[in-house]
Parts: structure tokens; sequence; C-alpha cells
């Protein structure tokens, strides 16, 4: 069997999405296993090991038979497995609209165009901000997202910086800016951004407030 047809597959299941411009809609989540960074707020320890090796098609025949017309990818880091990019290209061609969530230090290149790719930038307070992959923002379009997640005041201004030296909002209107659950308080990361006017879309991980934080499969 060829690497790129199979996949160590933590979880599918069908939920609402929870962040990006997507929040709100029910969506399937395709959670891939294993990922390379270490983020000291990471909320999904458990899919760093583990998993069930599936063979790809089955892995698209779960994926489509919840019947949500948005499927997310994600993990993990779902583009460490080589399967991963032509699944994304399947779940196009099933007439399915497709989301990538990537930690910014993967290679998005290859990611088939019609996907959606929501990207991390990593600010100093996860611990891996020297490894975020520059030479992505090449590859971000207007309807992909580049998301911002935030502990506190200093990583809110290495976001700020960061935007006005890429010039970001020439590549995508989609500019995130999350807090971390516990850590930020939404109110203060609103309080400023009015302030400076920045363009940016303050989002809540909206699972974790429907939801317990700390509840899997959701």
């Amino acid at each position: 069997m060829a690497k790129e047809d199979s996949l160590v597959i933590h979880e599918i299941y069908a939920s609402i999405q929870g962040e990006s411009t997507f929040a709100g809609l029910p969506c399937t989540f395709v959670r891939t296993t294993g990922c390379n960074l270490r983020c000291s707020f990471c909320d999904t320890p458990q899919a760093f090991y583990g998993g069930t090796r599936m063979r790809r098609e089955e892995v698209l025949a779960k994926a489509l038979a919840t019947n949500t017309p948005l499927v997310e990818v994600t993990g993990g880091e779902p583009l460490l497995q080589p399967g991963v990019i032509p699944l994304l290209t399947e779940l196009c061609d099933a007439g399915r609209k497709v989301l990538i969530e990537t930690s910014g230090e993967a290679d998005v290149s290859r990611v088939d165009p019609r996907v959606h790719k929501i990207m991390d930038l990593k600010a100093p307070g996860s611990g891996e901000s020297k490894r975020n992959r520059w030479s992505n923002l090449a590859s971000i379009t207007a309807k992909d997202e580049i998301k911002f997640v935030l502990t506190d005041r200093a990583d809110y201004e290495w976001m700020r910086q960061v935007i006005a030296e890429y010039k970001l909002p020439e590549k995508t209107p989609n500019l995130l800016a999350s807090t971390v659950f516990g850590k930020l308080l939404p109110r203060d990361l609103v309080t400023w951004v009015l302030e400076d006017k920045l363009p940016v879309r303050v989002q809540l991980q909206m699972h974790k407030y429907i939801w317990a934080p700390e509840t899997q499969g959701v």
C-alpha cells in the first residue's frame, strides 16, 4: 500500500464549526493523529498519539456519510500525513466545502486550491513561534484565513507587528484573533482591537461555551 493510501485517524464526527468565518455551521471533522509542535496552550494533546490506521477511501466514505456540506480536516497536524493531500481533493470532488486547519509550520503549497486554508501564525506565547514557515504566506489567497491565538498583551503586540510587516490584509481579509481559553479575557482583546482599529475578526471557541471546555469529540 502506498503511503498516500492510508491515514492514521483520531476521530471523525459531526458537530458545528466552533471557529473561523464558518463558525456555527454544521461540519464534519476529520481529526488526524500526530503533531510535530507542542504549543503551550494545545487543547487536543489526545491527538498526539494513537489513532487508527484507515484506508483513505474509508476515511472519505465516513466523512461523506455524515452528509454535512462542510468538512474540516484537522489534527494534530494533518499535513504531516501524505494521504491528506489527495483526501482533500477527493472531498472537494464530492461537492463538499472543505477546510483544513494547519499550524503554519507545515508546507501548505500542495493543498488543492479549492480548499479553504485556516493557517495559524504562532505567537511567542505558544512556545513555537520560531517554527512559523513564513514562506507559506505566498500560498494564502483571499478566501483563506490566518489565525492568531493570543495568551497576553505581548502576543497581541506581536500580532499587530506581523500584520503590518507582512501586509496581511492585502493577502486575505480573513484575519482571526483568538484568545487562549482561560488565559486572556476576550473583552481585553476587543478593547485593544478597537483602540488600534486593527483589521481582525475577534473570535471565541464557540464549542467551549456550548460544552464543557475539556469535552472531546464536539
